[in-house]
C-alpha cells in the first residue's frame, strides 16, 4: 500500500483517516478530502501571533523609519538624553537604566545600541573607553563611560512643539513617535537590521554631502551621493545604482620600499584585527609570500607588511586585494518604515523623502515661532499699556475679583487695536499679578525697544515663511557652514581594475602524475603535467568514457585508464570518437558537468579512441584494412559536425577497423593514399 501525504497552506498534515465501515476489509486505510476539514483554534491561534510578532519585529525592532532614520532603541536613547541633558556628561550606564523605562528588552541591546551610535560621532559624545572601530576592540563597561548629547544633536533633532508622543511599553511614560530631525540620519548613520522575511543595509554617508544633494533638490538640481566609511580607504561606486546595488571597498596599500607594504584605513566591516588574520591565513596557502607583519595602529591604521626576498611587491598588493580582507564587496538595500509599512527605497527617494519633511519641519516651526512671537509681543503691549495708563489705580475701590475684571477690561477699551489679538481672562488675569515693584521699576523704553525687535522677528519669520524654500537653502548652508568642517570625508572614491585571481595564481600548484601508483595530485611525485590555480577546475576523462570535474586535488587515486587531464574550460567543445559493436562513431558536446559528480560521454561497453577539448577541426584517419583496399586513409572535416548534449546522437564515421585517428598527422601518414573526404551518417 502506497502512502498518502495531504498538504494545507505549507503544512504536512498526517492523512484523516476512516476505520470500520461497512464493506471495508481488515486494516484498510481511506483518505478523507482534507479540504472538507475545518481549520481549527491553534491554526488560527498560531497565524495570528505569528502576524503580530512579525509586524513587531519588522516596525520596532529591525528596520528604522525613513522620517528620522531611527530604530526604536536608538530614538529612545536619544530622548533618555535630551530628557536627561543638563550639558555635563552622564553615565552610560544611568541613561541605560533610564531609556529601559521606554525600551522593553533589556540593558545589552540599549548599551549595544548607545555604544554604536557614540561611536558614529553625529549624535553622542563619548568619554572614557567606547571602543575602536579599527581594531575591533570593544568597550569599556557601562558604569565606566560616560555620554551626552553633541550640539549638532541638541539643535537639529529634538523640538517639544514638533514631537508627537504616545505612551511606552508600560503606559507609565510617553515616547516620541519619531523625533522632528531636520537632518538626513538615516543616510548619515547607516543601517542593518533582519526582520522576518526582509532586512536592510543602509550604507552611511558624507553629512556636508547629503546636505550639498538637500540643497540640488530644493533648487532643482541633478546631484549624487556615495558611502563614506569612518574606517576610511578606497571605494569603487560603479555597481552602487542609487543604493540599490554594491560598492567595493579596498584597504589604501602603500609600497613603501621594494620589500614593504603598508596599509592604510581597511575596509568597511573589517577591523585591523580580522584584516590582518585574512592575510596570515593568504600566506599560509602560498597566496602571498611575507616574512611578518607588524600592526602599529593607534589613531590611524598602520599595518606594515614585510615581503620575502623574491615577491613582486605589485603583485603581493594584487594578491592582497584578491585573496584578504583588503578588497570586500558591500550590498545594499535600502528597506525602511514608511507611513507604518515597509518600504524599499533609493538614496534619491529618501533624500527627496527628507527633504519634503524638512520643509514641512520648518514650516510648522516657523508657525509656532509666530505663534509665540506674537504672544510676546501682544503680552509687552498689554503691560505697557496697563503700566503707562496706571489702569491699575481704579483697582483699588473694587469690592470684587468681577468688579476688578470690569474695571480692567473698560481702561483697555481704547487701547484693543494696539494689541495682537482679542483681550481674555488670562490677559487679566496676567495683569493682575503684576508686582508693584516691577510696575514701579518699569522701563518704558527697554519695553518699546524689546517690541520693536520682535516685530522685526515677526516679520522675519513671516518672510521666510512666505520663501519657504530660499529659507530652507539658507538654512542647509548654515548648517553646512556651522558643522562641515567636523565630518570631512574619508574613503577616498576610484575606479578599481579588476584583479585577475586565476593570473595571480596561474602557476600556484603543479599537478603530478604517479603512473606506477596511479595517483594524480599537486601533493605527490610524479611526472609533470602542468600548472594551474586552486581556483581552477579540471577535467579528467578515462578510457571508458567516464568523466569528472574536480578542484586540484592534494591526492587522487584515477588508475591507469585516465586518457585525459587538463584545466576546465566550460567555453570549449570536446570532441570524442569511440567504437561500439565495431562502428566508430563521433560527437562534439558540452560538458556542463557539476563538480565530483561523475557522467559518462560515450555509451557503456564501449571505449574511447580520440578525445580533445581543443578546437578540432580535422581529424586524420588510418584503417587496418589489407594491401589491396582502396582506401586506407581518409581525412574528416569536423567543422561540420553539430554540438550536441553530452548524451546527444553520436555520427557514424565508419565500419572499418581504425589503426590510427589524431588531429596530427602520423608519421606513416602518405598524402598519395589518401582517399576521399570522409562522410558523416547522422543518426538524427
Amino acid at each position: 500500500m502506497s502512502e498518502q501525504q495531504e498538504f494545507f497552506d505549507g503544512e504536512e498534515l498526517a492523512p484523516v483517516v476512516s476505520r470500520g465501515e461497512a464493506g471495508e476489509a481488515r486494516g484498510r486505510t481511506v483518505v478523507r478530502d482534507i479540504a472538507a476539514v475545518p481549520d481549527g483554534p491553534l491554526k488560527h491561534l498560531v497565524n495570528d501571533n505569528f502576524l503580530k510578532y512579525a509586524s513587531y519585529v519588522i516596525r520596532d525592532r529591525a528596520i528604522p523609519d525613513v522620517d528620522d532614520g531611527l530604530k526604536p532603541v536608538q530614538r529612545r536613547i536619544l530622548h533618555s538624553l535630551a530628557e536627561n541633558d543638563d550639558g555635563k556628561f552622564i553615565k552610560v550606564a544611568n541613561i541605560v537604566g533610564y531609556t529601559m523605562q521606554f525600551h522593553p528588552h533589556g540593558d545589552a541591546s540599549i548599551e549595544d545600541a548607545l555604544v554604536t551610535l557614540a561611536n558614529k560621532q553625529y549624535l553622542i559624545e563619548g568619554q572614557g573607553n567606547f571602543g575602536n572601530l579599527l581594531t575591533g576592540d570593544p568597550a569599556a563597561a557601562s558604569r565606566y563611560i560616560e555620554c551626552r548629547l553633541t550640539g549638532l544633536a541638541r539643535d537639529e533633532i529634538f523640538d517639544p512643539d514638533l514631537t508627537d508622543t504616545v505612551p511606552s511599553y508600560d503606559g507609565r511614560n510617553e515616547e516620541p513617535v519619531t523625533l522632528p530631525a531636520r537632518i538626513p540620519l538615516l543616510l548619515m548613520l547607516g543601517a542593518e537590521g533582519i526582520a522576518v522575511g526582509l532586512s536592510t543595509r543602509i550604507l552611511p554617508h558624507n553629512f556636508t554631502e547629503l546636505l550639498e544633494a538637500q540643497v540640488a533638490i530644493l533648487q532643482k538640481r541633478p546631484f549624487e551621493v556615495f558611502p563614506d566609511f569612518q574606517q576610511g580607504g578606497l571605494m569603487d561606486v560603479t555597481g552602487y545604482d542609487k543604493g540599490r546595488g554594491f560598492v567595493r571597498v579596498r584597504a589604501r596599500v602603500e609600497i613603501r620600499d621594494p620589500q614593504t607594504l603598508v596599509i592604510r584605513g581597511v575596509p568597511f566591516a573589517a577591523t585591523t584585527d580580522s584584516l590582518i588574520a585574512s592575510i596570515e591565513e593568504a600566506a599560509r596557502k602560498g597566496k602571498v609570500k611575507l616574512r611578518s607583519i607588524n600592526d602599529y595602529t593607534a589613531e590611524a591604521v598602520e599595518i606594515e607588511i614585510l615581503l620575502q626576498a623574491e615577491q613582486d611587491p605589485n603583485r603581493a598588493v594584487e594578491a592582497l586585494y584578491a585573496f584578504t580582507q583588503c578588497e570586500a564587496q558591500i550590498a545594499s538595500r535600502i528597506m525602511v518604515i514608511r507611513d507604518g509599512k515597509p518600504v524599499e527605497m533609493d538614496v534619491e527617494e529618501v533624500l527627496q523623502h527628507n527633504t519634503a519633511r524638512l520643509l514641512e519641519l520648518l514650516k510648522r516651526r516657523l508657525k509656532v515661532q509666530q505663534k509665540k512671537l506674537t504672544e510676546e509681543l501682544h503680552r509687552k503691549a498689554l503691560v505697557q499699556i496697563f503700566v503707562e495708563n496706571r489702569l491699575y489705580k481704579p483697582i483699588e475701590a473694587c469690592e470684587s475679583p468681577e468688579a476688578v475684571e470690569q474695571v480692567v477690561r473698560q481702561g483697555l477699551d481704547p487701547f484693543l487695536s494696539q494689541l495682537q489679538r482679542d483681550l481674555t481672562h488670562g490677559d487679566i488675569e496676567l495683569l493682575l499679578g503684576i508686582a508693584i515693584r516691577r510696575i514701579s521699576l518699569f522701563d518704558l523704553s527697554k519695553n518699546q525697544s524689546d517690541m520693536e525687535a520682535l516685530r522685526i522677528e515677526l516679520a522675519e519669520s513671516r518672510e521666510n515663511l512666505a520663501n519657504l524654500t530660499g529659507y530652507a537653502v539658507r538654512y542647509l548652508r548654515q548648517l553646512q557652514k556651522k558643522h562641515g568642517a567636523s565630518f570631512p570625508r574619508r574613503t577616498v572614491i576610484q575606479a578599481f581594475q579588476a584583479v585577475e585571481m586565476r593570473e595571480l595564481t596561474a602557476s600556484e600548484l603543479k599537478i603530478n602524475l604517479d603512473k606506477v601508483k596511479g595517483y594524480l595530485g599537486h601533493g605527490i611525485a610524479g611526472t609533470l603535467l602542468f600548472e594551474c590555480s586552486s581556483l581552477d577546475k579540471l577535467l579528467l576523462v578515462w578510457k571508458d568514457g567516464r568523466y569528472k570535474v574536480v578542484s586540484p586535488p592534494e591526492k587522487l587515486f584515477v588508475d591507469s585508464t585516465l586518457i585525459h587531464t587538463a584545466i576546465l574550460d566550460r567555453e570549449r567543445v570536446l570532441t570524442v570518437a569511440y567504437n561500439e559493436d565495431g562502428f566508430t562513431q563521433i560527437r562534439k558536446f558540452t560538458s556542463n558537468a557539476i563538480t565530483n559528480r561523475e557522467y559518462r560521454c560515450i555509451p557503456r561497453g564501449a571505449q574511447i579512441l580520440f578525445f580533445s577539448d581543443q578546437d578540432v577541426t580535422t581529424l586524420y584517419v588510418q584503417y587496418e584494412v589489407p594491401e589491396s583496399a582502396t582506401i586506407k586513409q581518409q581525412e574528416f572535416d569536423t567543422t561540420t559536425l553539430p554540438v550536441r548534449e553530452r548524451d546527444g546522437k553520436p555520427s557514424l564515421m565508419s565500419s572499418k577497423k581504425i589503426a590510427y585517428i589524431g588531429a596530427v598527422k602520423p608519421k606513416k601518414w602518405d598524402d598519395a593514399l589518401t582517399g576521399p573526404k570522409g562522410t558523416y551518417m547522422n543518426f538524427g
